[in-house]
C-alpha cells in the first residue's frame, strides 16, 4: 500500500510542470458585469451555479476547506485558516482514521517497541492522530500564513472523470496563493515534512531519513485521496439521493392514456 502511495505521488509531481489546474487566476467580477464562460479542455462549460459545498462527505469526513473552482476567487483571512485547521485537527472522524492506521499498523508490526495487544493499538492510535493533527496544522495554517499560500481545495465539478480525478488527486502539487495566483504547494510538503521531523520524538523505531521520507509519502497520499473523495461527493451524493426521483414537469411522465 505504501509503495503504491508514493509511486502515486511520483506521478502526480510529474504533472506539475505541465498543469497549473486547467484554470488561470480568476480576475475580480466588477459590479454589474456578467462573469465571463470558460471552458475546459474538452470545451465543455463549467456550471456556474454550483451549490456550496457539504461540510462533511459521506456525512463523515471533514469537509470544511473546500471551494468550487468556478467561483470568483476571494482569499481567506490568517483566523480563517487556523479555523478551518482547527476543525480539520480535533473533529472525530480524525480518531477513526487515525484508528484504522493504528489496525493496519498493528497488523505488520510496524514500531515493534510499541508491542502488541491494547496498549500497543493505544501508542499507535495516539502517535496516528498526532500525525493527522499536527500535519493538518502546518499544511493549513502555519505554513499557508507564513507563505501566503490558500489551504483550500478548490473542486473543479466539470471535465471528463479521469480529468476531474488528476486534477484532484495532484492538488496536493499545486496550490493558489493569496491573490489568486497557482504554484507549487509548499505549504503542503514542508508542513508534512515538519510534522514527519516532530514525529521523531515519539517514534522510537523509525528517526532514520527512509523511515521520515515514509511518513511524509503517507500523509501526502492520505491528502491526495482525500481530494478525490472531494471532487466527486456532490456527484455520489446526487446518484444516491436524485437519480430516482419523478420529474415534476407532468410532461414529462408517461401517459396513461392509449
Amino acid at each position: 500500500m505504501t509503495k503504491l502511495l508514493l509511486a502515486t505521488l511520483l506521478l502526480a509531481a510529474a504533472a506539475f510542470p505541465q498543469d497549473d489546474g486547467g484554470q488561470s487566476a480568476i480576475a475580480p467580477q466588477q459590479p454589474g458585469q456578467q462573469a465571463p464562460p470558460t471552458t475546459d479542455a474538452t470545451g465543455a462549460q463549467p456550471a456556474h451555479d454550483q451549490e456550496p459545498p457539504d461540510k462533511r462527505v459521506f456525512g463523515v469526513l471533514p469537509n470544511y476547506r473546500t471551494a468550487n473552482e468556478t467561483a470568483v476567487y476571494t482569499p481567506i483571512s490568517v483566523r480563517q485558516k487556523f479555523v478551518i485547521a482547527s476543525k480539520d485537527s480535533f473533529d472525530y472522524p480524525l480518531v477513526l482514521l487515525a484508528g484504522a492506521i493504528a489496525g493496519l499498523g498493528q497488523l505488520t508490526n510496524q514500531n515493534p517497541s510499541f508491542g502488541q495487544g491494547l496498549a500497543g493499538y493505544g501508542r499507535r492510535l495516539g502517535t496516528g492522530y498526532a500525525d493527522q493533527a499536527i500535519g493538518n496544522m502546518m499544511t493549513e495554517a502555519m505554513f499557508p500564513t507564513m507563505l501566503r499560500e490558500d489551504p483550500r481545495y478548490f473542486r473543479r465539478g466539470y471535465g471528463s472523470k479521469w480529468s476531474r480525478a488528476w486534477y484532484a488527486a495532484t492538488r496536493v502539487f499545486v496550490t493558489r496563493t493569496d491573490t489568486g495566483g497557482h504554484r507549487f504547494n509548499y505549504s503542503e510538503v514542508l508542513g508534512n515534512a515538519t510534522g514527519g521531523a516532530i514525529s521523531n520524538l515519539y517514534y522510537p523505531d523509525g528517526r532514520n531519513a527512509a523511515d521520515n521520507a515514509l511518513r511524509l509519502g503517507e500523509q501526502i497520499g492520505v491528502d491526495s485521496v482525500s481530494q478525490v473523495l472531494k471532487e466527486f461527493w456532490p456527484d455520489v451524493k446526487h446518484w444516491l439521493f436524485h437519480r430516482h426521483k419523478e420529474p415534476d414537469d407532468a410532461s414529462l411522465r408517461p401517459s396513461l392514456t392509449h
